[in-house]
């Protein structure tokens, strides 16, 4: 094995980069958006699949342990003429809250002017009910509120997501490895 400036030898991949031709460049250029677009079509796939605007989501905080923990990838579906049922591990959005909401429903209330169920949530590790996240004023939440509802999960493996939104410039030098990654690779 080499030392680590032999393995980083940027003046190898900048040569490596300059003995290619326009046509191979132009390659490793559609390598790299044909990537990236697989993703993104992958992601719209999940999404029509399990009816959820977002099928995959992040634990972010420790409010669910011991269910979850923080760095949890959860896989979610939304299949709106299932009934939302107490005990239930739910993820909403809150108006005026960007994150959303992974806990699980407490109690399930009944409007009695519009007949339609609304629900009450509560993170497991939390001391109180969730209203004080909800909106000012709001008490209940509607099943329209709802992103998905937990149905699996990778322990840790959302933990890179977690350390990319801490540490932002680590984003930026993980998507700038990749792309001189595929750059100049051949293969």
């Amino acid at each position: 094995m080499g030392s680590v400036a032999e393995m980083l030898d940027i003046d190898s991949y900048l040569n490596e980069i300059r003995r290619m031709n326009k046509r191979q460049l132009a390659f490793q250029g559609l390598n790299f958006l044909m990537i990236i677009f697989s993703a993104l079509m992958i992601w719209k796939g999940l999404m029509v699949a399990t009816g959820s605007e977002s099928p995959i989501v992040v634990v972010l905080s420790g409010s669910m342990e011991p269910a979850f923990q923080r760095g949890d990838l959860l896989f979610l579906t939304n299949d709106m003429s299932d009934p939302i049922r107490v005990g239930e591990i739910v993820v909403f959005k809150v108006t005026g809250r960007d994150i959303p909401i992974v806990h699980r429903v407490l109690k399930l209330h009944e409007d009695r002017k519009s007949g339609k169920i609304k629900f009450l949530t509560k993170g497991d590790n939390n001391a109180v009910d969730d209203r004080g996240l909800y909106a000012q004023g709001q008490l209940w939440l509607a099943p329209s509120d709802v992103v998905g509802r937990a149905r699996g999960f990778v322990p840790y493996i959302g933990i890179v997501t977690i350390l990319m939104n801490d540490y932002p410039a680590a984003k930026y030098v993980l998507l700038a490895v990749l792309g001189w990654f595929v750059l100049i690779h051949r293969e």
